[in-house]
């Protein structure tokens, strides 16, 4: 042991020397040897080891080729006799702070502070930063800065609604969130989610439904308005109460028409009465409004408080003013009965309303009451959409009138201009969406059992679906799927770039609602007879059989576990599931479990 020591000792005595005699090398011949003489000097001495090569090769001139001298450091520094213990420990220190002071960014023959460098770093993609970060440590280190993948974060759509310090690593948050959308796209193509049932079980009929981000609300034939939170798994739908009248002791009348947005709530009842519920107040209306007839529209703004009713040839936009008391800001006086109405989003000032009436489109201002849209007698118009800038609605034709066929026209709001004339079908338009609809892209449903997507910079549909035996109600698109139902009660999920369907369900009424977002689902199937018969031959059951009474069905596509009650699922299996068409089906015979 004690000659092993000796050795070791011995070593580690001769690496120092080696060390300093070649720092007193370079401090006595600064110039460089000639090419011959250097490379007959180290091949005559022997072998050494890779680190004391390295060392050797620092102490020569050598220098990494990315980085110049620092300016700060001096030109020569004394290196002590070698014969002190602590002199290879302090070359290999000013060695390891020499490579760790490099406060500028080395761009091949440059040099530039960090902060310009990040400012070229932001214009480059992920892939691009992914390569950059290989080409060195300090590129690497540049290449993952927080604030890069933070502002890359933002741009794809992720966690909009956070700041640069609620994560830690913005890198690892932004893959976590792709591979999030990966599975929910997944899982909305096979199939694979929970559904739940949102009914009212009091044997009343279900009159209208809307939602907004997952916040469902429906108005019943008792009168009664209910509401439910499918983001938190809340199905306990509480009532939003009427404000009563003193003569009001009676059963309350049917609802017609209910919105919804991300502050208020809405319901329209037979009698001419609207209601309006805040959200962050409670069950008791905020406001509440009379007309003297049957209310035919209600339009509800996508944000801040607007809302807009028609009945008989007027229309009426009540909002709140700066003290916060409800009032009638605007009443317009038409020419015909309202079919369909709508607010125009992102509007500042005084509301501005879109409303249908036969075969006449309106634009209602508060400083242009009476300005038309669009007019051409015999061309009914048959569903209506509005988004910030654009109105798309669909016209019918007559068989008189051969030269014009069933279209989608697109109307500029703000040069009252026909953009386009799309579409030439035998059937009539039943349903456009264009509001959610992706950029430059819009949907429609006809009545010839078609769902068509239509491209806004052209005249022609991208793509045709054929699938509702009895006309489409209702549809939604985004970037990359379709949601569409029939009027036999059929929702059906469609991959729009294949152009195939993906699943359906079905119900027993027509849909009259669908919305949708990246992993939840809404459809509603609302019965047309909200009187049917009762049990009773003589007189009608106050009590309506359940077939009868319509149906929400809320699906959620991101839980990892199925729920008990889940009908997605068709029938499981203990051994190894074999896939069936589109539906992720497990086949198992009733032996499988003994």
């Amino acid at each position: 042991m004690a000659e092993g020591s000796a050795e070791l000792e011995l070593f580690r005595r001769r690496w120092r020397e080696e060390l300093a005699g070649g720092a007193k090398r370079q401090r006595r011949e600064p110039a460089a040897e000639p090419a011959a003489g250097a490379e007959n000097r180290r091949s005559a001495e022997p072998s050494e080891p890779g680190y004391l090569a390295l060392a050797r090769g620092l102490l020569d001139g050598g220098a990494p080729a990315c980085r110049s001298p620092s300016p700060a450091r001096p030109a020569e520094e004394p290196a002590g006799d070698g014969d002190g213990d602590g002199d290879g420990d302090d070359l290999l220190g000013q060695l390891i702070r020499d490579l760790n002071e490099i406060n500028e960014i080395p761009f091949f023959d440059i040099q530039l502070p960090y902060e310009l460098a990040l400012k070229i770093f932001q214009y480059l993609g992920k892939t691009e930063l992914g390569r950059c970060a290989q080409v060195s440590r300090t590129w690497k280190v540049l290449a993952e800065d927080e604030v890069l993948w933070y502002r890359l974060c933002q741009q794809e759509g992720y966690l909009l609604d956070t700041s640069i310090s609620d994560y830690s690593c913005w890198k690892l948050a932004l893959k976590n969130c792709r591979a999030r959308e990966r599975t929910l796209k997944t899982n909305w193509k096979n199939r694979i989610g929970a559904v739940s049932q949102l009914q009212y079980e009091q044997g009343k009929i279900l009159c209208d439904v809307h939602s907004c981000d997952g916040v469902v609300i429906a108005g019943y034939t008792s009168g009664e308005v209910r509401l439910w939170d499918t983001r938190t798994w809340d199905y306990t739908a509480p009532i939003l109460e009427p404000m009563h009248g003193p003569g009001d002791a009676g059963p309350q009348p049917h609802v017609s028409f209910v919105k919804i947005n991300s502050s208020l709530a809405v319901a329209a009842y037979e009698d001419g009465t609207v209601s309006v519920w805040s959200l962050m107040f409670g069950r008791e209306p905020i406001h509440r409004y009379q007309h003297n007839q049957k209310i035919q529209a209600l339009a509800l703004g996508s944000e801040g408080a607007a809302v807009a009713t028609a009945s008989g040839f007027e229309v009426k936009v009540e909002s709140p003013n700066d003290r916060g008391f409800w009032q009638t800001t605007e009443t317009f006086e038409i020419q015909k009965l309202v079919n369909f109405l709508n607010l125009v989003p992102d509007v500042t000032g005084s509301p501005v309303t879109v409303a249908a009436a036969e075969d006449i489109v309106y634009l209602l201002k508060a400083e242009d009451p009476g300005k038309i849209l669009h007019s051409v007698y015999g061309q009914p118009v048959t569903c209506l959409d509005v988004s910030a800038r654009e109105a798309a609605f669909g016209v019918k034709t007559f068989g008189w009138l051969l030269n014009e066929p069933n279209q989608i026209l697109l109307y500029n709001l703000e040069t009252s201009q026909c953009l386009k004339k799309m579409g030439n079908s035998i059937g009539d338009f039943t349903c456009v969406s264009l509001r959610n609809s992706p950029p430059n892209m819009l949907v429609t449903g006809n009545k010839d059992r078609r769902v068509r997507v239509f491209d806004l910079r052209r005249s022609e549909s991208l793509c045709s679906l054929y699938a509702h035996q009895l006309g489409v109600s209702a549809v939604q698109m985004d970037d990359w799927k379709i949601v569409s139902g029939g009027e036999e009660g059929l929702v059906c999920v469609w991959d729009q770039r294949m152009g195939t369907k993906l699943w359906e369900m079905h119900a027993r009424h027509p849909v009259r609602h669908v919305w949708f977002n990246s992993h939840s689902l809404i459809t509603a199937n609302i019965p047309d007879e909200k009187t049917p018969r009762g049990a009773s031959i003589m007189d009608d059951d106050l009590t309506a059989h359940r077939k009868h009474r319509g149906i929400i069905y809320a699906y959620e596509f991101s839980v990892d576990q199925l729920a008990v009650e889940s009908v997605l699922p068709i029938c499981r299996s203990s051994y190894d599931e074999v896939t069936g068409y589109n539906y992720n089906i497990g086949l198992a015979v009733p032996y499988d479990n003994i």
